[in-house]
């Protein structure tokens, strides 16, 4: 009984890690679980000797591909719409507060759709039209379903600038600072001159859904720029969605 007890706990461990999408500590895992700290980190040292968990540089823990791909499921056209309508207010907070412009995207194979977005309204802005497609290793909403998502990108890697990542190896070292930092970023590696930073959106079971993210030209984002806007985005709750979720 007691063995079953351990497994029983270690995957509530890995459901909490894969629904929270980002790193967690030791004390979060534990009170999930309703165990010592103790406890929870012999769990946690035992998901990560089996490769299903990781510690980042803050010895936070987080889900690595074996958990994520496996909770990758496909969502319907109501859905999809019902984030939509459940995000575009926050969308236009994103713009309000930032003065750059936002994007909402959807999975669809092996690129990203970009399914609604809010215009800075400044006179120099990026222009993402809503209905376009792109790549998923070289923008910030694509980089956020392979990291938090699972999704797989298109072999061989494009180069779309000079900034572009076109080594599977240097993409999942980027994928694990992804996962570490809780956003994407891409930094001019579609568009010269365009810097932009996604985060993903889970629907109430845990599943990436869709990614939402900021762009804006480097004239007005520079390193410093670029880390407060991947903050801001991470820090407007999931719990939009979940509430609005069918």
């Amino acid at each position: 009984m007691r063995l079953l007890q351990s497994l029983s706990r270690g995957l509530t461990a890995l459901d909490y890690l894969g629904e929270r999408g980002a790193p967690v500590r030791l004390t979060d895992v534990a009170g999930a679980l309703g165990v010592e700290k103790s406890n929870a980190s012999h769990i946690l040292k035992t998901l990560v000797a089996a490769g299903y968990a990781e510690q980042d540089a803050g010895r936070r823990y987080l889900a690595t591909e074996k958990v994520l791909a496996s909770g990758r499921k496909q969502h319907s056209l109501e859905e999809i719409v019902a984030c939509k309508e459940a995000w575009r207010t926050i969308l236009e907070t994103l713009v309000d507060a930032t003065g750059e412009c936002s994007h909402l995207a959807v999975l669809v194979k092996s690129r990203v759709w970009y399914i609604d977005k809010i215009d800075s309204t400044r006179p120099l802005k990026v222009d993402h039209p809503i209905g376009s497609l792109a790549p998923l290793h070289c923008t910030a909403l694509g980089k956020a379903f392979i990291a938090f998502g699972a999704a797989e990108p298109v072999q061989p890697l494009e180069a779309f600038t000079p900034k572009t990542i076109t080594s599977p190896t240097k993409l999942r070292d980027e994928m694990r600072a992804t996962h570490a930092r809780g956003y994407a970023i891409d930094d001019e590696e579609f568009a010269p001159g365009i810097r932009c930073v996604a985060r993903p959106i889970y629907d109430a079971e845990g599943a990436m859904i869709a990614a939402v993210g900021l762009s804006g030209p480097t004239v007005r984002i520079d390193d410093a720029r670029l880390a407060e806007l991947g903050d801001f985005v991470c820090s407007v709750s999931n719990d939009t969605w979940q509430e609005g979720s069918p």
